[in-house]
């Protein structure tokens, strides 16, 4: 292993009291009410109040609430669970429309200068556009030349057609894309979970035969501990971190694994507890380890091995609902304290804490996001945590379990509607059914197969429903030569981003502007990461004169047009609440979306949520997996092919989210958190910095094995030794990673760079 990842932890490194950026000591707080009185007394005040109390869901993260309860209540009908990310992303919708002459006066190269925030902040798309081939702006174009274009671009060879989708959009429209792909004869149903919770999916299906968190909010209500591992749940996912004030409350721990010190994670004031939290704050994590990125697995097979040595693991519990129990406890007594701390840079005596910490607690909820699933080795890392679980028993129980945080509001609602290379037996053969045919068996690609594929010169046609495909991509450059080598990509979208200005298709790009949720004339449904399905009323769009349609309108005259009325009436599924109808009988788990409709009842997806030690495997048990330490290294400086530099360090970079952004989209350069006021910025341990004599605020370039970014400027942080963060998706361009090779998803959070000067 690498000198740069044998360095021990720094649980506190010191921060520059000279840095006149200081990070805040709370997360949330005052700024999150003086944001919110900010907007919700300006102008757009009035349109924002009617978007938040409108009945539909939040259009941020998994946590969001909404839907028939109401703007401001979650699934457990508790108010005021509105926070900050839900009114950023409102106040993007609510933007007024693109000038009608714009693009007259603003060519493509033009537009490729701009950032995500500036692409972000030219408005709203209100009337569609084509650029051609040999073009230099958008145009206009009609709606009948969009549907010859794409009819003609559709009716082809399909294993040569794809799509592209983000969780932005509806469970009806998510149907209507993957039947009318299969439809077709096409597979390639990439989505944005392909980059980021695939292996949470591919590893908890393995395990448990579900994918989906097995923790409702109910449940996590009655838990007494939660381990939340490669979170920065303070900044991302800011509704969760009222469960854990209420956690730590009763008398609860918060066990906090990050190789980032977050400042919410340690500290966070809610507005949602005006008199415990808000002004003083809330102690969030009772215990806080910094590993190595990369290196979570090592981490739990530590935590495992300490309660084996402390005798206590539930012996009766692995006997009568696991298999292959024993493997996994002979590997974690086997394997010695001095590889697992080495490969973790945690200390024996503190994974001894934490495993003392969750053998006290009768009920521990696991939970996990990015950290853990954007590895080489994502799988095996989830799959540690389920072990760390499973010996303990605290699984198939209240308050116990196994719980990702998905990023997206819908993004688990497309993975359950069919959208994915993996499609579930059960669906494919109600699909077949509906259709009178057997669906083509050839392999799809997921999301880093597509951009190979369309490298390759393998891809004709791309639909993107939402998203970023060029933005959420690592490699830039591959991934902007890649796509315009596809002949027509059409993308879906409510606002401008940055895969619209360089994603661009090689004959036609098309952009269609739909509604966003809250807007559409339609009922929808969405899914939430903790399986609870809500229902969005019909809204109406602030834009005046607009030319906008419904996706699912789109979707099916775009598949009646390729497939014509047989074996389906597309046509007839503009009505969605048939839609709902045929989900019903296809999907399992979602039998009430039926007569959702009528009784408005919105309800949580049978079969997921596991409250008693009964698991949907073909034996009824769970089933443990050995996961080995990973072989953790990085390169040395002269891997890099750098022969003129004065001062450098090898680290391994995480890529991030900056405090104001979702997913791509940024919605303020600066992160308050972490002191960085701008985003070309690296976030480093100073004892890094200095042991090469680099200073912070220093300008530096920063190489990967793709490309390099220069004049990024050194920031000092709670990021422990050995380690580095930038910003995605503008880092994005110096990366090549590797692969998890079961599911397809890059190592984001642990690319090997040098940070370096010239003199």
């Amino acid at each position: 292993m690498d000198g740069n990842d044998q360095q021990q932890i720094q649980p506190n490194p010191p921060s520059n009291s000279q840095n006149e950026n200081h990070p805040p000591d709370i997360g949330g707080g005052l700024p999150v009410i003086k944001y919110w009185a900010e907007h919700t007394l300006s102008p757009e005040g009035f349109k924002l109040w009617k978007t938040l109390l409108h009945k539909s869901a939040c259009l941020s993260c998994s946590w969001g609430t909404g839907g028939q309860k109401g703007g401001f209540t979650d699934e457990e009908g508790e108010k005021l669970q509105r926070c900050m990310k839900s009114v950023e992303a409102i106040l993007a919708e609510i933007q007024p429309a693109i000038s009608k002459h714009f693009f007259e006066q603003q060519s493509i190269e033009q537009l490729q200068q701009l950032t995500s925030l500036e692409a972000d902040r030219l408005g709203r798309w209100s009337f569609p556009v084509i650029l051609s081939q040999g073009s230099t702006h958008y145009q206009k174009i009609s709606w009948d030349e969009i549907y010859q274009i794409a009819e003609t671009a559709f009716k082809i060879t399909p294993e040569r057609v794809a799509s592209y989708s983000s969780g932005r959009s509806s469970n009806e429209a998510a149907f209507l894309l993957q039947l009318m792909m299969r439809a077709l004869g096409s597979n390639n149903l990439a989505d944005c979970s392909d980059l980021c919770h695939a292996p949470s999916t591919f590893g908890l299906k393995q395990i448990f035969g579900t994918g989906t968190s097995i923790v409702s909010l109910k449940g996590l209500k009655q838990s007494d501990c939660v381990v939340l591992a490669g979170s920065n749940a303070s900044s991302n996912h800011p509704r969760l971190m009222n469960e854990l004030i209420k956690l730590r409350e009763r008398g609860g721990k918060v066990i906090a694994i990050n190789p980032i010190k977050e400042t919410g994670l340690v500290k966070f004031a809610s507005p949602a507890f005006p008199i415990k939290s808000l002004l003083t704050g809330s102690e969030i994590a009772s215990v806080y380890l910094q590993p190595i990125p990369g290196s979570d697995a090592a981490l739990f097979v530590g935590i495992q091995k300490s309660l084996i040595e402390q005798d206590k693991i539930d012996r009766e519990f692995l006997q009568a609902y696991t298999e292959n129990w024993s493997e996994v406890i002979d590997y974690a007594r086997s394997t010695t304290w001095e590889e697992i701390t080495t490969t973790c840079g945690i200390a024996q005596t503190e994974i001894e804490t934490v495993a003392g910490i969750i053998a006290s607690s009768p009920k521990v909820v696991f939970a996990w996001a990015m950290g853990i699933t954007q590895q080489q080795n994502g799988v095996d890392n989830v799959s540690s945590i389920a072990n760390t679980a499973l010996i303990t028993g605290n699984v198939g129980k209240l308050g116990t379990g196994l719980m990702p945080v998905r990023g997206h509001s819908n993004v688990q609602g497309f993975g359950s509607m069919g959208v994915t290379v993996r499609l579930k037996q059960e669906i494919q053969q109600s699909l077949e059914k509906l259709l009178g045919y057997s669906l083509s068996r050839v392999p799809g690609y997921d999301t880093q197969a597509l951009i190979e594929a369309a490298d390759a010169g393998k891809v004709d046609t791309l639909i993107c429903v939402g998203g970023n495909l060029y933005g959420a991509n690592p490699n830039s450059h591959k991934v902007k030569r890649a796509l315009g080598k596809i002949n027509t990509i059409i993308y879906l979208a409510t606002k401008p981003n940055l895969g619209h200005f360089h994603g661009l298709a090689q004959q036609h790009t098309i952009i269609i502007p739909v509604l966003n949720r809250f807007e559409n004339p339609h009922k929808t449904t969405v899914e939430s990461g903790n399986n609870f399905v809500r229902l969005n009323s019909e809204g109406q769009t602030h834009l005046k004169n607009a030319d906008l349609i419904a996706e699912v309108d789109f979707i099916t005259e775009l598949a009646h047009r390729i497939h014509g009325e047989h074996p389906i009436n597309w046509r007839k599924l503009q009505d969605t609440k048939y839609v709902r109808q045929l989900i019903a009988q296809t999907i399992p788990g979602f039998e009430k979306m039926h007569d959702i409709d009528e009784t408005e009842e919105e309800f949580t997806i049978g079969g997921r949520i596991i409250n008693r030690p009964h698991f949907p495997t073909p034996s009824g048990k769970a089933i443990m997996f050995v996961n080995p330490l990973p072989q953790l290294t990085l390169p040395q400086p002269v891997d890099f092919g750098v022969s003129n530099y004065t001062s450098g360090i090898v680290l391994a970079l995480m890529t991030g989210r900056s405090y104001a952004q979702h997913n791509t989209v940024v919605y303020k350069i600066n992160d308050k958190y972490r002191g960085m006021t701008h985003r070309h910025c690296i976030l480093m341990n100073r004892s890094d910095a200095e042991s090469v004599g680099l200073q912070e605020h220093q300008r530096v370039t920063v190489r990967g094995n793709a490309s390099q970014l220069e004049n990024i400027e050194i920031i000092y942080g709670a990021v422990r030794s050995g380690a580095a963060l930038m910003f995605y998706p503008e880092v994005n361009v110096i990366f090549n990673p590797p692969k998890e090779t079961r599911c397809g998803t890059p190592a984001f959070k642990r690319v090997p760079v040098l940070v370096y000067t010239t003199s």
